[in-house]
């Protein structure tokens, strides 16, 4: 798009009551101090935004005489088409009009718009005007916007070929802002991991050491092999003697029991001998007869004789039990049961250390999986970092791409489209710089040729070709003559304002 100014009409604003400006390629705003020079590009500004030429609200109002009425129009050429722009204030109320047509303020905004967007204009209109601009806010994203960042491809390219094909196949599902999130989650996740996973490990492998087998599972067998078969010798050899010892044993427990038959059997005795025979009746006390008398006789005799056929019962059981008893002999096998324990004694350690061998494989097979769990989250920490580093570097190639191409628009001035950080990651930050000075310490001239070069770089990015207005022309004898018409300013000791254009 091309914009031309071809007139500038101002009655009432500031200090021109009614001025009238032809412009043509190059125009030329001459005069002493105070003459109104910077009045009329200011004029524009105003007619389009409501602004001054740095964007800052401007009152119109004439300073030096009264007026009932401003109005500024201006006459364009957009891309070959007349178009006549004015506004107005009059009794206090700002008006609005469009190739002479009174227009609503929105109608004449939406005009605007299409034509060309206020920071850009303006920032082509006036080369200081960029620099008020913020820094990463505004002008950054200004000139990106016509420099596209590089594509992934392009900055795989130039990525080391680990790093490029991993994201290559990663970024096929996920962004790599999305990635990086995840992986700096699982990166703090998976560090605490790892702390558990190798302190496992370590007590394990303390545990395994602490009990790990000192003597071969062969030797301990053999030994152990050895000891019970002495044991099985002499559990052998006792067996036989306590069978018969406990035939001994039974004899003597038997005698035992029938000693105490016979002694109870002898207290019954003196009862029996001595029970007198009643003659009377127990129940109604009459005197028995004979006969009764002799029945009570007959049944004591009777008595007698059953307790004393039982009691020789008793004692000739016990006298054949005692003979038995006698002829068997008592086997004292006390020794070969301290031998058996202490043998028992001896396996003891012996089987401690076979037991051992029976855990160390399950306490190894803990050992192993602890070891395989670190190492697994070790992988995958160590992935995640791998990913992060792969983005981080993605990210820093992707600027110093970026950084290129911006920099390859400009001859004279170095743009600093990022920063890094402390921790390595690339911050967007925005410097504009001249012979490695920042715009604010360039002098006059300096921030002039600056602004210049930058507005001819938003010009052919964002092809929109306009005015461009150079106040304190007088301070620069040399710049590039810019795309589109040039005004320029200049201060004239002595001189009345005077404006000349020349095609």
């Amino acid at each position: 798009m091309q914009i031309k100014f071809k007139s500038l009409k101002l009655e009432n604003f500031k200090s021109h009551q009614d001025l009238e400006v032809k412009f043509a390629d190059l125009t030329k705003i001459l005069g002493d101090n105070a003459q109104g020079k910077s009045t009329i590009p200011q004029a524009i500004s105003w007619l389009l935004y409501g602004t001054d030429t740095l964007g800052s609200k401007l009152d119109p109002t004439p300073i030096t005489y009264e007026a009932d009425q401003t109005m500024v129009s201006l006459l364009l050429d957009v891309n070959g088409k007349d178009m006549l722009l004015g506004r107005g204030i009059q009794k206090g109320k700002t008006q609005f009009y469009i190739n002479e047509v009174p227009s609503k303020a929105t109608e004449f905004n939406e005009v605007l718009e299409q034509i060309f967007e206020q920071d850009l204009f303006l920032s082509l209109f006036n080369p200081n005007y960029f620099f008020t601009l913020h820094p990463t806010k505004e002008q950054r994203p200004m000139l990106l916007k016509y420099v596209p960042a590089p594509a992934n491809k392009e900055v795989f390219k130039a990525l080391p070929e680990v790093q490029a094909s991993k994201l290559a196949e990663l970024v096929k599902k996920k962004s790599l802002e999305d990635l990086d999130k995840i992986h700096r989650s699982n990166k703090t996740k998976l560090e605490k991991q790892y702390i558990a996973a190798q302190s496992k490990t370590k007590t394990l492998k303390e545990q395994l050491d602490e009990n790990a087998p000192t003597v071969p599972l062969e030797s301990l067998n053999a030994e152990d092999s050895q000891l019970v078969k002495q044991i099985k010798e002499l559990e052998k050899a006792t067996e036989s003697a306590n069978d018969k010892n406990r035939k001994f044993n039974e004899l003597q427990s038997q005698i035992h029991s029938l000693n105490d038959q016979i002694e109870m059997s002898k207290e019954r005795w003196p009862r029996l001998r001595d029970e007198e025979i009643e003659d009377t009746c127990k129940t109604c006390k009459r005197p028995l007869d004979e006969e009764s008398v002799q029945v009570v006789r007959d049944d004591k005799d009777k008595r007698i004789g059953e307790y004393k056929s039982q009691h020789k019962e008793l004692v000739d059981k016990r006298n054949e039990l005692r003979e038995e008893l006698n002829s068997l002999e008592y086997i004292d096998v006390s020794e070969q049961h301290e031998k058996i324990r202490e043998l028992e004694n001896k396996r003891y350690p012996i089987l401690q250390e076979v037991s051992k061998h029976k855990h160390i494989g399950s306490l190894q097979e803990q050992v192993d999986k602890a070891a395989a769990t670190e190492k697994e989250t070790l992988d995958s920490l160590n992935e995640s970092i791998f990913i992060i580093d792969s983005i981080k570097a993605f990210y820093a190639k992707e600027a110093e791409l970026q950084a290129q191409k911006v920099q390859a628009l400009f001859d004279t001035l170095s743009i600093n489209l990022f920063k890094e950080q402390k921790n390595g990651e690339i911050k967007p930050d925005f410097e504009i710089e001249m012979d490695g000075k920042g715009y604010k310490k360039l002098s006059l001239s300096e921030s002039i040729r600056a602004g210049l070069e930058l507005r001819e770089v938003l010009s052919e990015q964002s092809e929109v070709i306009a005015p461009v207005f150079v106040d304190n022309a007088e301070s620069i004898t040399k710049f590039k003559e810019p795309s589109g018409q040039l005004i320029i300013s200049k201060v004239v000791a002595g001189k009345e304002l005077e404006v000349t254009a020349d095609e």
